[in-house]
């Protein structure tokens, strides 16, 4: 019945599955922003989480360490994170067009990979939920806040971090300026290349970092394409929150929550079609992003590679 998705126990339900999986969108989406506040455009967001996923599973599977999974996850990011920098940095490609050539590449080598070295489906324990003292007895709200894996709390927490580095520190400046006017920013001393550098490595990283909350936290198993569109709804996120991590964050919990109604409704049996309700999230996207793309304006600099004259 659609009665029962109005009912005070799916709501909680939707809003404990939202916080949880609004933890690879945030990844995902802070590092685009530091790599598009430095004027890098990474659509191959997707390819780098795809690869953080399997990588930190498989080294999950066969180390039973979930630490080094995510380690090695972060790593294999930035590599990406790192080519990337170098073909739109050094080689002056095409931004828009090498990303979606990482995202294939990322796409058929996790896959590839998948059938070579595990092949069937295989589970990993995943990280186990911690209950935060004092703040999680707190009545309801409590235990949907404060009684989350260790992924989920740091991926919340990296909101504040970044905030204070974009806009409080001689870092953030120096990512905002080459990001706005590479050029005068270049006449002040400051790197562009080694800002832009940077920014796409750690953009990698966090990439696969998101990956690998997916594969060991999340869902504690490696599937396929298992990403499903995040690292481009990661994207869209940047640009609905408009290059700040709190707008960030607002559109990784309004998304979230969008795919834990659509969980709910399937778990529920509401005569909606399973795919209508599994496309919603996408629909969303679009809806969002003809909405903000209007209202807001991107670093001046996004997409256009920096010569020194």
């Amino acid at each position: 019945m659609i009665s029962d998705l109005f009912s005070i126990t799916v709501f909680l339900g939707i809003l404990s599955s939202g916080i949880r999986l609004a933890t690879p969108y945030l990844f995902a989406s802070v590092g685009e922003a530091f790599s598009q506040r430095s004027g890098i455009l990474n659509l191959g967001v997707e390819g780098q989480m795809l690869m953080g996923a399997f990588t930190a599973f498989y080294v999950a599977l066969n180390t039973d360490s979930l630490w080094l999974g995510v380690l090695a996850g972060m790593a294999v990011g930035a590599l990406m994170g790192l080519a990337m920098g170098f073909v739109t940095i050094h080689l002056h490609a095409q931004q828009g067009i090498s990303g979606i050539g990482f995202y294939l590449f990322g796409l058929g080598m996790s896959n590839l990979l998948f059938q070579l070295l595990v092949g069937t489906v295989e589970t990993v324990r995943g990280f186990p939920r911690i209950a935060l003292p004092l703040i999680s007895q707190i009545p309801v709200f409590g235990n949907i806040f404060f009684n989350q894996n260790i992924l989920v709390y740091l991926a919340f927490l990296l909101v504040p971090i970044s905030w204070y580095v974009l806009n409080k520190t001689t870092l953030g400046l120096k990512i905002r300026a080459v990001g706005e006017n590479p050029q005068a920013a270049d006449s002040l001393g400051v790197s562009v290349n080694r800002i832009r550098y940077f920014t796409t490595i750690l953009g990698g990283t966090l990439s696969g970092l998101s990956g690998a909350s997916l594969s060991i936290a999340l869902l504690n198993v490696f599937q396929q394409g298992m990403t499903a569109g995040q690292g481009f709804i990661a994207v869209a996120l940047v640009y609905f929150g408009a290059w700040r991590p709190w707008g960030v964050l607002a559109g990784a919990l309004l998304f979230s929550l969008v795919n834990g109604l659509q969980l709910w409704i399937q778990v529920l049996g509401i005569p909606i079609p399973s795919e209508f309700a599994t496309m919603m999230p996408y629909v969303l996207t679009i809806v969002v992003l003809t909405a903000s793309l209007s209202k807001v304006r991107a670093p001046a600099a996004l997409t256009k590679p920096f010569e020194r004259e």
